[in-house]
């Protein structure tokens, strides 16, 4: 093998060991917060536990989106506002929270929020308008 092969072979040896390094450093690790995610379906046969005190359902859309229609009986706080962080520092971590957005993309991200915080019973139940084809009731 001369020089030039084994510069070639050395290049594709770094660029695998680098590809599997970036892999390595993108997949989950062990200890990672996984958000549990519900379906409409499931979280509507278990709304009637928003009357306990234990349990807080949480709309994290923008103020025009919670406005234009929510879920009943929904704590209102916009994940985009900058403000989502310090509003749950003043919840109670030993609660069952349930969260949804538009289509479930930032309810997902506040929900990790959480429990990267300490919640331990946060749930992702999607977005507003599948919960509200579910048939859940809707203050519009």
């Amino acid at each position: 093998m001369n020089i030039g092969q084994t510069a070639i072979y050395m290049k594709l040896f770094l660029m695998t060991v680098m590809a599997a390094s970036l892999l390595n450093c993108s997949s989950p690790q062990q200890g990672d917060a996984k958000v549990k995610t519900i379906s409409a379906t499931e979280y509507k046969q278990h709304h009637e536990k928003i009357d306990n005190q234990e349990v807080m359902l949480v709309d994290v859309r923008t103020p025009a989106e919670f406005e234009a229609g929510h879920l009943d009986k929904t704590q209102h706080a916009d994940f985009l506002s900058g403000e989502f962080e310090k509003e749950m520092q003043n919840w109670d971590k030993d609660k069952t929270y349930y969260l949804y957005c538009a289509s479930g993309n930032r309810s997902g991200k506040a929900a990790k929020l959480m429990e990267e915080a300490g919640f331990k019973n946060v749930y992702n139940i999607g977005g507003y308008q599948d919960l509200k084809s579910a048939g859940l009731p809707v203050k519009e």
